[in-house]
């Protein structure tokens, strides 16, 4: 079975390439508060080969009304790692971490094709679909404590 581990921000950026961005420069793998004392990335880990990661970041969004809030940002398995239950458990490390800091709630945006993944673990739409230009359309999603 995988391992999470806590990375840099610079350490996500392949499988944030590979899966996120894929055939875009490897500087659009760079996201507005990666380097924030309080953000914190996860990667999963197979035989010190990372196939997975993830990031979380202290920010409230303004459609909820929470004190404490974090968005989970750039969730992303390795192609060929996908579907064996490896999202599961890199999104299960992010939320313990986020309910470890008293978070009220866990928010996204998540794309068109992931919202089952994501539904599968509890998590709500909230509004209307949109589109991020050059990644496509995305929902945000929701899980309380």
């Amino acid at each position: 079975m995988p391992v999470v581990k806590k990375i840099t921000a610079l350490e996500t950026y392949t499988v944030r390439q590979e899966v996120l961005r894929k055939g875009k420069p490897i500087e659009t793998c760079h996201f507005i508060g990666d380097d924030a004392t309080t953000t914190t990335h996860f990667g999963l880990f197979e035989n010190e080969n990372m196939i997975g990661a993830v990031s979380v970041y202290k920010t409230n969004s303004p459609l909820f009304t929470e004190k404490i809030q974090f968005q989970i940002r750039g969730m992303a398995v390795l192609e060929d790692f996908q579907s064996k239950g490896y999202g599961e458990q890199l999104l299960k490390a992010a939320e313990n971490f986020c309910f470890e800091e008293k978070a009220d709630l866990i928010w996204f945006n998540a794309r068109e094709k992931a919202i089952p993944f994501y539904q599968k673990s509890g998590y709500k739409i909230i509004g209307n679909a949109f589109d991020i230009p050059n990644v496509g359309i995305h929902f945000v999603m929701f899980k309380k404590n």
